[in-house]
């Protein structure tokens, strides 16, 4: 089925996505075609806000960044939780279009400012006194993104002081235990892994250490 040129997910699709929890619980995202699209299932999107929660505690007036966001449902998940805003980055139309029909089937429009371009450009646009307190990031897999990424993140510094980063990686592919940003340096906290997926949690070093 097709809604504005956006596809819901069918059986040629998996199963559906739906966000999991808090105001907009239940409703169902739209989805993106193509073979390397690899959506979030819930399963696993409730285990990771589980962990976000033993480390950040409830989301209520937090900030969020989402890159290579997909379908936004990360970002929206942590809107419907009770996060205050969401800015989102994708390089590709449709998936941007996707995010925009979802936040507002979710009605959580109003709380996501959504960014098309490279996440290095786009980056580099945001203001540098509102870093996030949370940041999730999905890049495709295999292509030594992950460490790219936390480097971008650690040499802007866009990750607020006690915040957390959450990276998604094929469970093949090998993980920094430790990135020196310009800014800030960021140490791998955790990583489980779900299947063919594994999910990794970063914190400022100073932060790690009072963790512990």
């Amino acid at each position: 089925m097709y809604l504005d040129g956006l596809q819901h997910f069918g059986r040629d699709m998996g199963s559906p996505v739906r966000i999991v929890s808090g105001s907009a619980r239940g409703t169902r995202l739209a989805g993106l075609a193509g073979k390397d699209i690899r959506p979030t299932s819930d399963r696993v999107r409730e285990a990771i806000f589980s962990i976000i929660y033993s480390r950040l505690g409830e989301l209520t007036g937090k900030s969020v960044l989402d890159l290579y966001a997909g379908t936004g449902a990360l970002a929206l998940e942590a809107l419907s939780r009770g996060a205050q805003r969401a800015v989102v980055i994708d390089a590709a139309r449709q998936a941007i279009r996707t995010i925009e029909f979802n936040a507002r089937a979710c009605r959580l429009a109003e709380g996501v400012q959504i960014l098309c371009g490279t996440v290095a450009e786009q980056l580099a646009r945001l203001p540098e006194d509102q870093p996030f307190d949370l940041i999730f990031f999905d890049p495709p897999y295999d292509k030594g993104l992950v460490e790219k990424t936390l480097q971008l993140i650690g040499d802007l510094d866009v990750l607020a002081a006690g915040g957390l980063v959450c990276a998604e990686s094929s469970a093949r592919e090998s993980i920094p235990t430790i990135v020196a940003g310009q800014g800030a340096t960021l140490v791998l906290a955790d990583s489980r892994i779900y299947g063919a997926t594994a999910v990794h949690f970063f914190t400022h070093s100073d932060a790690e250490d009072s963790h512990e």
